[in-house]
């Protein structure tokens, strides 16, 4: 045990260094093994221990190997490369505790996702990401904060000071990250929508599925989801859908040009009996029939009403019984809708006489 293998280092030094990584990578295996078995069976009665012991057990194959890693090395004669190889185990001890530092956000996460599931405002759907986003961002931030102090030997606060020397230069270069976070910011500060609500905003309409420090998704009706930088979307006119206290319908009820005043009258009335006090109408809301117009083919009776909640499905299958009992109470009064029309006045009719001729001179 005691023979020289390599650079001073005996057989019982290079079995110890290799011994220790066995160990911790199959100490770090199995435990994810029995964590992840747990948080398997917690998830539902107690989600906040599941996410816990889910993220330790994520981070400890490669905790447990750095750990063993750092243990090996001081085994060793490393005689001039102590310098180089210290370097390099601090970087690897540096990223395990950052990796499980990082795993560990899923617990403040997953509380803050039950939280929100426990009150009825979605902003604390919109917060738990970002929040999440942001530790994860900054943990990162410390790393190569941390890593970039081992590699270089200077304290921290003179890699702080040379940072701020070309933040400018970082700022300007990143300018279109920074603007889609100080969106995302006013957008959280604002709320002109929740997760989940409908909205329009250009060409696009769909619904809120995501709100993130960079950019928020939309899955429009037609089931594609749509990508929109917060910075231009803290910019434009959003139109909040969801938020709309009732649905609005107009629509025009044409009938023919031969349709006596007194007929006229009962098409306005049936039509006011219709709606009258019609499913989902809000006082302060009563629907309105006019004659409003003369068309060129056909009288024009205006008709409009509002449906409350504003529950699409609901209006639609109101909308089709309204159309289908006009339908049959015109038919029944023998009231004609109008369609576009010609009139053709025929020579030597005796109702409408048409003289045709040259005149003399």
């Amino acid at each position: 045990m005691n023979t020289e293998i390599v650079a001073g280092n005996t057989l019982w030094r290079i079995t110890g260094l290799f011994g220790l990584l066995l160990v911790g990578f199959t100490a770090g295996k199995l435990l994810k093994f029995i964590l992840s078995r747990r948080a398997e069976q917690l998830r539902e009665p107690r989600p906040i221990i599941a996410a816990t012991l889910g993220a330790i057990g994520r981070a400890a194959p490669f905790l447990a190997f750095a750990l063993g890693l750092a243990a090996g090395t001081s085994l060793l004669v490393l005689n001039g490369a102590s310098e180089l190889v210290g370097t390099c185990v601090a970087i690897v001890v540096t990223l395990a505790i950052s990796w499980t530092a990082i795993c560990l956000v899923d617990a403040p996460k997953a509380w803050m996702t039950q939280r929100a599931g426990q009150t009825e405002s979605k902003l604390d759907d919109m917060l738990a990401p970002i929040v999440s986003k942001s530790l994860i961002a900054t943990i990162v931030v410390l790393t190569v904060v941390q890593i970039a102090q081992i590699l270089s030997g200077k304290e921290i606060t003179s890699i702080l000071a040379g940072l701020g020397i070309g933040g400018l230069a970082f700022a300007l270069a990143a300018q279109d990250t920074i603007k889609n976070l100080f969106g995302s910011m006013v957008l959280l500060a604002d709320r002109p929508f929740e997760v989940g609500d409908r909205i329009v905003v250009d060409s696009t309409d769909g619904t809120v599925e995501t709100v993130g420090m960079r950019s928020t998704r939309v899955r429009t009706l037609t089931g594609h989801l749509v990508t929109i930088p917060n910075g231009e979307l803290a910019n434009k006119s959003i139109e909040n859908v969801t938020k709309r206290p009732h649905i609005r319908r107009i629509f025009n009820i044409t009938i023919t040009y031969d349709t006596p005043p007194a007929k006229v009258a009962e098409a306005k009335a049936i039509l006011e009996e219709i709606m009258k006090d019609h499913e989902g109408m809000d006082p302060e809301f009563p629907p309105r029939v006019f004659f409003n117009e003369f068309q060129n083919s056909a009288l024009n009776l205006f008709c409009i009403y509002w449906y409350h909640p504003a529950l699409w499905w609901d209006y639609l299958a109101l909308t089709e019984r309204i159309n289908m009992q006009i339908l049959e109470r015109f038919n029944e009064a023998g009231i004609d809708f109008a369609f576009p029309t010609q009139t053709v006045h025929l020579a030597g009719d005796p109702s409408r006489p048409l003289e045709v001729g040259v005149k003399g001179s």
